[in-house]
C-alpha cells in the first residue's frame, strides 16, 4: 500500500471504465443534455388526452420512455465521471445539472399518473385489447392503479416534483463531505510509516495483524466524524424529515409504509427479519467470544472485529487473479453467465483503482442501453475479491435483466438486487473451500464467510433496527441531535454484540458514515437478500442442472412481475422469515466448523 493516493490522471486507461459507449467525449454529453432540455416541453401535448384513444396512451408511453432513456444516459455519465474524482469541479457540474434536469422530468410528466387515474381502469386495461403494443404494459398500469390511493393531485405532484432537487441536498451535502471535504490524520501503518487513511484503505487498516495499527485507524475515523457530528446530525435528520413528509402527503401511515409499498413488500416482511435476527443474536455473541480466544485477548473491541483469525495465513490477489478465480467459481452458473463475465472484464465495465477524490466503497451502476459498470477500489486482499464477485452479480442481473425485458421492466426491485450478489459470494467461498485443502486457509475462508454473515444478516438489521427507530422518533417530534442519535447507536451495538466486547465511546458515532441511511430503508434488503441467496445457491449447489435454469429466468425477469413473485419461482418464499432462520442455521453451523478448526 503506497504512502499517499494517485492522481485520476495517474490511473492506467486498462484499469478504469470506458464511457465512450454513452458519449464518446464530453462534449457529447453536452449537446445531448441541451438537445433533451429543449425536447422537454413536448410533454405537454400529451397532456389531457392519455384516456382519448389507445393509440394517443401508447404515444405517451413511449415519449415517456424515450426521454427516461436519454435521461438514463445523461445521469449515468455524469454520475460515473463524478464519481472517480469528487473534486473535479468540471463533473461535479455536470452531476449538478442532471439532478436539476431531472427534477424538470419529473415536474413536466407529474400529470401522467394523476391524469390516468381518473379514467376508468376498465377503460384503460380495455386499450390493452385494442392495440397489441400496449399488451406489455398491462403489469406496470396494474402497478400504477394500485397506487391510485397515494398519487395526489396533478398542481400537488408537480409541487413535489419541482422541490426534489432541494429536498433531496442533504443528501448530496452528506455525499460531498463524506467523499470530498472529510479529511483524515495520517495513521500509522504495520512498518511504522505515517500512510493516508482513506475509505477505502479503512478496512484494509482493520484486517492488520497489529492491534496497534488497528486501533489507531479506528480513532483516526471517528475523529474525523465527531469533528462533524453536528453537520452529520443535520444532514441526517434533514433526509429522514424528508421521508417522513413524503410519506405523509402521501397518505401512508409510515416513511417504512411508503418505502416497503413502492416495492410491494408487506410490512411483515422487515419485522419478522428482526424477530429472527433478534431472535440468534446469541450467535453473535458466540462468535465474539471465539474472537476473543483466538486472538488471545482479555476483551475484543470493536476494531477487532475484521482482522483474520487465522494469523500464519497471508492470503493475497492481485486484480488478474481475482478474474480467474472468479470465472472458475461461477463456472457452476453456465457458459451464458461466464460469458458475460468474461465480456465486463474485457470491455471495461469496470473502473478498478482507489485514487485520491475517488468515491469511497463499490457498486454496479448503469442504465438500460449502457454497459453495467462497476466502481471499485481495487486492494489486494480476499476482501476484495469477494466485492468484486459481489458487484458482478450485480451486473450480470443488470445484464440480462435488460436483455431479455423491454424498457418497462428493464429494472429490478431493490428487494430483488442484493439476492444475485450475494449467491455470487456464497458459492465462491464454497468453491474456495474445495479449491484449498489447507485447514489454515479453510479456517481463513469460514472466518471470511462468518465475517460477511456477520457484516449482511447481523450488521444490515442493525442497522435496520436503527433506520427505524430514527424515522418513528422524528414522527414523534423527537429531536434527532448529535446526542440522542449517538446514544441510541451505541445502545443498539451493546445489544448486538454483547457484554463480552469492549465498547469504545467513538462507535456512538458510526450512524455519521453510513450512506446507506440516506436511502430511504434500504438496509434490510441486504439481510433478507443474504437469506435468499443462502437458500438458492444451496439448491444450486446440490443439483445445478435442476436450479441453475430458474435463478437464471429470475436474473431475466426484471421487474415483470412482483419480487415476491419473481424469487418464488426461482425457488425461495421470502414472504415469511423462514429463509432467514435457515441461513442462521448455516451460520451456527459454520461457526462450530471454525471452532474446530481453530
Amino acid at each position: 500500500m503506497s504512502k499517499e493516493l494517485p492522481l485520476r490522471s495517474d490511473v492506467p486507461v486498462a484499469l478504469t471504465w470506458d464511457l465512450t459507449s454513452i458519449y464518446a467525449d464530453d462534449e457529447a454529453w453536452e449537446a445531448a443534455f441541451e438537445k433533451l432540455s429543449q425536447t422537454l416541453g413536448e410533454s405537454q401535448a400529451f397532456k389531457g388526452k392519455l384516456g382519448e384513444s389507445a393509440q394517443s396512451l401508447l404515444d405517451a408511453i413511449l415519449f415517456q420512455e424515450k426521454i427516461a432513456q436519454e435521461l438514463g444516459f445523461l445521469y449515468v455519465y455524469a454520475h460515473l465521471q463524478f464519481d472517480t474524482d469528487t473534486t473535479n469541479s468540471k463533473y461535479a457540474g455536470y452531476f449538478s445539472q442532471v439532478q436539476g434536469l431531472y427534477a424538470q422530468v419529473m415536474a413536466a410528466f407529474s400529470f401522467y399518473k394523476t391524469e390516468l387515474l381518473t379514467y376508468d381502469e376498465d377503460l384503460i386495461f380495455g386499450y390493452l385489447d385494442e392495440l397489441e403494443a400496449l399488451n406489455k404494459y398491462k403489469h406496470d398500469l396494474r402497478i400504477i392503479f394500485d397506487q391510485r390511493p397515494h398519487v395526489l393531485s396533478e398542481p400537488e405532484e408537480r409541487i413535489l416534483a419541482e422541490a426534489y432537487e432541494v429536498l433531496d441536498a442533504p443528501t448530496s451535502i452528506f455525499g460531498m463531505l463524506n467523499n470530498a471535504d472529510l479529511t483524515f490524520r495520517k495513521v500509522l501503518g504495520e512498518d511504522g510509516t505515517e500512510q493516508t487513511l482513506s475509505h477505502g484503505r479503512y478496512t484494509l487498516f482493520l484486517e492488520s495483524k497489529n492491534r496497534d495499527v488497528r486501533r489507531d485507524a479506528f480513532m483516526a475515523m471517528y475523529e474525523a466524524f465527531s469533528g462533524l457530528k453536528n453537520t452529520f446530525a443535520a444532514t441526517l435528520s434533514a433526509t429522514v424529515k424528508h421521508h417522513n413528509l413524503n410519506a405523509r402527503l402521501r397518505g401512508f401511515e409510515s416513511a417504512r409504509a411508503a418505502a416497503l409499498f413502492s416495492n410491494h413488500i408487506d410490512e411483515g416482511v422487515y419485522d419478522a427479519l428482526v424477530e429472527a435476527v433478534n431472535s440468534r443474536l446469541d450467535l453473535l455473541h458466540r462468535y465474539v467470544d471465539v474472537r476473543q480466544k483466538a486472538l488471545q485477548l482479555d476483551q475484543v473491541a470493536m476494531y477487532d472485529m475484521y482482522t483474520p483469525l487465522v494469523s500464519d495465513v497471508d492470503v493475497k490477489f492481485t486484480y488478474e487473479e481475482a478474474q480467474t478465480l472468479i470465472l472458475d467459481a461461477l463456472s457452476i452458473l453456465g457458459d451464458e453467465y461466464v460469458a458475460v463475465l468474461k465480456q465486463a472484464f474485457a470491455e471495461r465495465w469496470i473502473d478498478v483503482m482507489e485514487n485520491k477524490g475517488k468515491r469511497s466503497g463499490a457498486y454496479s451502476s448503469g442504465y438500460y442501453g449502457t454497459n453495467p459498470y462497476i466502481l471499485m477500489n481495487w486492494q489486494d486482499n480476499i476482501d476484495n475479491v469477494f466485492t468484486l464477485a459481489h458487484e458482478l452479480g450485480h451486473s450480470v442481473h443488470s445484464y440480462f435483466t435488460r436483455k431479455y425485458q423491454p424498457f418497462v421492466y428493464g429494472n429490478y426491485s431493490i428487494f430483488l438486487a442484493e439476492v444475485a450478489s450475494t449467491t455470487n459470494e456464497i458459492l465462491l467461498t464454497d468453491y474456495m473451500l474445495k479449491k484449498y485443502d489447507d485447514k489454515n486457509l479453510q479456517a481463513y475462508l469460514i472466518n471470511h464467510y462468518l465475517d460477511g454473515f456477520k457484516g449482511t444478516v447481523f450488521r444490515q438489521t442493525q442497522f435496520a433496527e436503527f433506520e427505524h427507530l430514527i424515522h418513528q422518533s422524528d414522527q414523534q417530534n423527537i429531536p434527532l441531535t448529535t446526542d440522542f442519535l449517538t446514544k441510541q447507536y451505541f445502545d443498539l451495538n451493546k445489544k448486538y454484540y454483547g457484554d463480552k466486547m469492549h465498547y469504545d465511546s467513538e462507535i456512538g458515532y458510526e450512524w455519521a458514515r453510513i450512506p446507506h441511511f440516506y436511502m430511504n430503508y434500504y438496509v434490510y434488503q441486504y439481510a433478507t437478500g443474504f437469506s435468499a441467496a443462502s437458500a438458492l445457491s444451496a439448491k444450486i449447489l446440490a443439483d445445478p442442472e435442476k436450479a441453475v435454469g430458474p435463478y437464471l429466468d429470475y436474473l431475466k425477469a426484471g421487474s415483470s412481475d412482483y419480487p415476491i413473485e419473481v424469487l418464488k419461482k426461482a425457488g425461495v418464499d421470502m414472504s415469511s422469515n423462514a429463509a432467514t432462520k435457515a441461513a442462521l442455521e448455516v451460520f451456527q453451523q459454520r461457526l462450530k466448523e471454525l471452532e474446530a478448526l481453530l
